[in-house]
């Protein structure tokens, strides 16, 4: 017994703890997601998150010790942004045909994610700080980070905002689609993933992946050209 409580001590004070605790709720709840259906509200960034934010609390675990792990499964979200291009490469000749469409539409799809959290903060009266770290809700967590230190913002802050705007991207983009008339065919799709990854980054993009191959490699187009534009026009203007 002596034996196993210093095993559990030393594992809990060590990386393997938060990557363990990552994987494996993840796993449960990716396979609920997929038993359902793979509903919007069976999402598996979301319930990942309640459980683990939950689990954290429960147990009075510092949020350093649980990353110490989790920081492993963070870094390849680098290498997995950069796996997203090869469904791009695939569909090149409508990349190049459709450029020009593609950027206008990108800075259209940002200036009213930017715009309208802006002007969502001042209406209510929020500290400066807090709305130019609203400003870049709609660009994946880690970019949106570092803008929002740029212009005077709150970094973690900034990510807390850019994940609960990719969670309720990913569950109500299906229904927001089905509301508007946009379809299920090839330039539908591409319309469904395109804003999805403008709006909802990275979450988005995944949920675009998982129902369809076009919709997720113009998300995974419409996320990278919010990093690059945002990354740029942000402190532009805010700075």
């Amino acid at each position: 017994m002596a034996d196993f409580v210093e095993l559990w001590v030393y594992l809990s004070s060590t990386p393997l703890f938060g990557l363990t605790a990552t994987v494996v709720v993840y796993a449960l709840a990716h396979a609920l997601y997929v038993r359902m259906g793979q509903a919007p509200w069976a999402n598996p960034v979301l319930w990942s998150v309640l459980v683990l934010a939950a689990a954290l609390a429960a147990t009075d675990t510092a949020y350093p010790v649980y990353f110490s792990g989790a920081q492993f499964i963070h870094f390849l979200l680098g290498p997995a942004v950069v796996a997203l291009a090869w469904p791009l490469w695939q569909r090149r000749e409508v990349l190049r045909q459709r450029w020009g469409r593609f950027v206008l539409a990108s800075l259209a799809g940002g200036a009213a994610a930017a715009g309208s959290a802006v002007t969502l903060g001042l209406a209510l009266d929020l500290p400066q700080e807090v709305w130019l770290s609203l400003a870049p809700k709609s660009i994946t967590a880690p970019v949106a980070m570092g803008v929002a230190d740029q212009v005077g913002g709150i970094p973690a802050l900034a990510a807390v905002f850019a994940v609960v705007t990719g969670i309720v991207g990913a569950l109500s983009g299906k229904y927001l689609f089905d509301v508007l008339g946009v379809g299920r065919d090839a330039t539908g799709w591409m319309a469904r993933g395109f804003a999805l990854g403008t709006a909802a980054h990275g979450i988005g993009a995944a949920r675009a992946l998982q129902v369809d191959a076009d919709a997720g490699a113009w998300a995974a187009l419409a996320l990278g050209l919010q990093v690059v534009l945002a990354a740029l026009l942000i402190p532009l203007l805010l700075g």
